[in-house]
């Protein structure tokens, strides 16, 4: 199903409420119009009767009714729509006026036999409706009265009802018509308006069009944008930068990849070369063959490493948390290096305690990292300290090794993929020879369990710090 214009759906969404207003306001007024109108035709009826059986009272008989009928009839006179009639205690007629308008709805019987008392008051409440059997519409009342000697008379005062249902009905007539151009009115004014509201979207979508990989970096500015809009113009524009962002890293981490690659890949390559420019003996042969092995051990890390960093930053990817002594962990790691720490002549020391709540198979993989990089740039004779300590909050992992400061600027970028500090702070022996990853790993592990990874440096040596909060 094709989706809807948004200036169309507002459009119709004004038109329609316009016209639920003019409906609502139209009943209003209609309603109360017809309230009012019944309400000022009962009081006329009502002071017709009150008047009528007063002047009725006055009389002694009935031949007077009759001899005064013209007194009586006055009360109705010229009101078209108003009849009166003056019946004996039997119904016949003794006087009446212009009755035929209401020949076709004349007073109920039962109303009749249910009329006013002589000695009741007559109010709007005894005013009764109804209808003809061919729909003449009308409203009237009875009440007795009694004459000088005593004799009753029934007075009846009717009101033909059919006018006001006429002006009733041209008026609902141009109530619809009302509504119905305001409808149209409100839906083109409103098309028009929100239209013209919209122009800044048209704006933005033509903007955003336009960026393409190359003008990542290039903002979306729309002149004369609503409020509602700045808080959208600005998230497009943090979400542009961020991707701008992500592609110089993406173009970045593939040159250093592919850089770093390339060494391996010509050691292997230049190595083959010479070993086959003429005949070697065998030892030059097994020379050749461990060179090359190291070459592609240094190859299977660096890719490896890339692929594990490729699976972190997956939203599926899946921590294994369990409860573990930090302590006993650090001695385990601290053990597993003791081969190479003994070929660098560098000792390492674990002290602290704590428990920890982490994947422990990544948090050896990130400490590991940390250890093989302090075993690299820790002089001969040096120590590496592994600690660990408790605060309010987390739980810090720090390894400690003395050696050549960093740069404070370089601080945060250490932590960047492929990234090495100055090549003349390496020392340490070829087996341990980064591609530059193993912080990056770090980081990553970090993020993965909701921590930070931060370094200090200065002449005492460097520290990194794995900042592990409580659960």
């Amino acid at each position: 199903m094709p989706a809807r214009a948004l200036t169309t759906t507002l459009a119709l969404s004004f038109a329609g409420t316009t016209l639920t207003v003019f409906a609502l306001v139209g009943s209003t007024l209609y309603f109360t119009l017809d309230r009012e109108i019944k309400r000022q035709d009962d009081l006329d009826i009502v002071l017709i009767a009150r008047h009528t059986r007063r002047l009725a009272e006055e009389l002694r008989s009935e031949d007077d009714v009759r001899e005064h009928a013209d007194r009586l009839t006055s009360q109705v006179l010229g009101h078209q729509a108003l009849s009166m009639e003056i019946r004996d205690a039997g119904g016949a007629n003794l006087v009446e006026h212009n009755t035929q308008s209401l020949a076709d709805a004349t007073f109920p019987a039962a109303a009749l036999a249910g009329r006013l008392g002589a000695s009741q008051r007559i109010t709007e409440r005894d005013v009764l409706e109804w209808q003809s059997a061919r729909g003449v519409p009308a409203r009237g009342l009875a009440a007795d009265a009694t004459l000088r000697d005593g004799t009753p008379v029934i007075v009846v005062i009717a009101r033909d009802m059919t006018d006001r249902w006429r002006l009733l009905d041209r008026y609902r007539e141009r109530l619809y018509l009302a509504g119905s151009v305001g409808m149209l009115l409100a839906f083109a004014a409103s098309w028009l308006l929100v239209r013209e509201s919209l122009r800044p979207l048209r704006d933005m979508a033509a903007r955003a069009g336009a960026v393409t990989v190359e003008r990542l970096d290039t903002p979306i500015e729309v002149d004369g944008a609503p409020r509602e809009l700045e808080t959208l113009v600005e998230s497009l524009n943090a979400m542009l930068e961020r991707l701008h962002g992500g592609f110089e890293r993406m173009s970045q981490y593939t040159a250093d990849l592919a850089h770093d690659m390339r060494t391996p890949l010509a050691n292997l390559r230049g190595a083959t070369e010479v070993a086959l420019s003429r005949a070697r003996s065998v030892p030059e042969y097994e020379a050749l063959l461990e060179s090359n092995l190291e070459e592609c051990e240094r190859l299977s890390r660096m890719i490896e490493s890339v692929i594990f960093l490729a699976r972190a930053e997956h939203p599926q990817f899946v921590t294994a948390l369990a409860e573990f002594d930090a302590k006993e962990a650090l001695a385990q790691i601290a053990d597993y290096f003791e081969g190479l720490a003994d070929d660098a002549g560098v000792n390492i020391r674990v002290t602290g305690s704590g428990r920890l709540r982490a994947d422990k198979e990544l948090f050896r993989r990130a400490v590991g990292n940390l250890l093989a990089n302090a075993l690299r740039y820790t002089p001969r004779g040096g120590e590496i300290t592994m600690s660990v300590a408790q605060t309010a909050s987390a739980l810090e992992v720090t390894v400690a090794n003395p050696g050549t400061p960093i740069d404070p600027a370089l601080l945060e970028r250490i932590f960047d993929r492929f990234y090495r500090a100055d090549a003349s702070r390496h020392s340490g022996p070829k087996s341990t020879a980064s591609a530059g990853l193993g912080l990056a790993i770090v980081r990553t592990i970090m993020a993965l369990h909701g921590g930070k990874a931060s370094a200090m440096s200065d002449v005492n040596g460097t520290r990194f710090i794995l900042s592990f909060p409580r659960r």
